[in-house]
């Protein structure tokens, strides 16, 4: 068997300010055949796991490139292209062969493509021809479009958000494609459309226990492969944003159209009620500061570049610092040019900085203050589960009873190891300000006396039935109330 295997991602917010080029895909990840590390980042899991799968079958892998750029906002076409292009020649050198595993996204848009993943899904279902297995790993918070599900062969998703997930399903991805590669099955896929848009984390109820009947559903019903919640990601103003319920069946597609949609309304009778609450940023401070001990977590979940925002919002700390909170640890306020000029004062030094609130409207004002530059790390870098999440050079400094860290690569606050990575012991801080929905819970629960979610500022279209969108639907809820009328 000859497998190739390439990946190309990122989540596009088609709101954000930021946009993004080749540089910015160089900067997370851009590796070139061959090259891509033991360890994968959030997509690129088919990679890592085919070495292994190929190894013990005894296959020959074909890697093309793999790239991943932070999420922001639309993608520079003449970059997207050129990704393209350089995965399609790669699949083209390397033909004939006998299946195609890919690590994608599923949010990724691009200057006059609204829908990349389904241009390179087509443009390689061309290439391999209608016989030739054609399959990918996605994250939950994309777009499942009529074009991409007409050029593949199945789709695995993430199940958990927090995404901790994301090895274990490259692994059930592979273990499908591996089957159907051997003759033992042919996967088909199933789509059910549920009429919404919302957010869905898996580290509470509703959510949990629906995601833990999906994987009891998989282990026990007969000829069922995989069962996947594409969330659907609200700041991507696309024609087809919106949740769907996928079923990977074994040749059996009417079955899985039917347990689709049968888990697709049970999801939507849920609707509303999956985000946990959520207060405004002195709400915020004021519970963080009463609070008996620390470290006491605020996420600031709406500006989280993990969404794509530019995450130099600086409302939350503005109201901490008015306060007059000790004992703080922010991590991160993205603002490059701050770094370069403390970069160049050096640690130890005293200097007037002004930084964040750079990047947006709704997003506070700049920091003016005298700060003492407390450590400075080139190409600092956190964990994330197996992985590690790059935030660039990076400098820690302090005013005031606040340590804040300013990076230059925007990331989200994914894992503790944000703050030691900068010579800071996020365990001995009253209050750690972090910028992140939900990919933080994971690894932040285990040292937090409590976590506060904080809705400050409008950095990110957050309220799907107020967006200004101009190209996604207006027949879903909550864009209207009952869209099955």
């Amino acid at each position: 068997m000859r497998v190739f295997t390439a990946a190309l991602a990122t989540e596009t917010n088609t709101f954000s300010p930021v946009a993004i080029d080749k540089k910015a895909f160089e900067a997370s990840l851009h590796a070139k055949p061959g090259q891509h590390p033991a360890t994968p980042t959030l997509c690129t899991a088919p990679i890592t796991v085919g070495r292994e799968v190929c190894a013990r079958e005894g296959w020959t892998l074909i890697e093309g490139s793999a790239s991943w750029a932070d999420p922001a906002g639309l993608v520079a076409q003449s970059t997207y292209e050129e990704l393209r292009d350089e995965i399609l020649g790669q699949l083209q050198a390397a033909m004939p062969v006998n299946g195609v595993v890919l690590g994608l996204h599923g949010a990724m848009v691009a200057q006059g493509y609204d829908d990349p993943e389904g241009d390179l899904l087509a443009r390689i279902r061309a290439i391999v021809g209608p016989e030739v297995l054609v399959c990918a790993e996605l994250d939950p918070h994309s777009h499942l479009t009529a074009k991409r599900a007409a050029a593949a062969d199945f789709f695995v998703y993430f199940k958990e958000f927090p995404h901790t997930d994301f090895v274990d399903r490259a692994r059930d991805l592979w273990a499908i494609a591996a089957r159907a590669l051997k003759g033992e099955i042919k996967p088909v896929m199933s789509i059910f459309d549920c009429r919404m848009i919302d957010v869905f984390p898996t580290s509470k109820q509703p959510m949990r226990g629906f995601v833990d009947h999906l994987m009891a559903l998989e282990r026990s019903e007969p000829g069922l492969l995989s069962l996947s919640v594409v969330h659907g990601f609200m700041a991507g103003d696309v024609p087809e944003m919106g949740t769907k319920l996928v079923a990977v069946t074994d040749g059996q597609k009417e079955m899985g159209a039917a347990l689709a949609e049968k888990l697709g309304r049970e999801l939507f009778a849920m609707r509303g009620t999956f985000m946990v609450s959520q207060v405004d940023e002195q709400v915020a401070v004021d519970a963080a500061i009463a609070a008996p001990r620390g470290p006491v977590v605020i996420a600031d979940v709406w500006d989280n570049p993990g969404g794509g925002t530019a995450g130099d919002a600086t409302v939350v700390l503005a109201e901490l610092i008015e306060r007059g909170a000790q004992d703080v640890a922010v991590g991160t306020i993205w603002d490059p040019i701050a770094v370069q000029i403390c970069f160049a004062a050096g640690e130890g030094a005293e200097i007037m900085l002004r930084f964040g609130a750079k990047s947006a409207p709704f997003t506070g004002d700049p920091i003016d203050k005298r700060v003492i530059v407390k450590a400075l790390k080139r190409n600092a870098e956190m964990k994330f589960g197996e992985s590690f999440a790059p935030f660039g050079d990076a400098a820690w400094v302090h005013f005031e009873g606040i340590d804040v860290i300013l990076n230059s690569t925007r990331a989200q606050s994914f894992d503790p190891s944000l703050f030691s990575a900068m010579g800071i012991d996020p365990q001995q801080r009253k209050i750690l300000l972090i910028k992140s929905t939900n990919h933080f819970y994971d690894s932040f629960s285990k040292i937090a006396s409590e976590i506060i979610y904080c809705s400050a500022g409008k950095p990110y279209p957050n309220r799907p039935a107020e967006t200004d969108y101009r190209k996604a639907r207006r027949d879903i809820w909550p864009m209207v109330d009952n869209p099955w009328a």
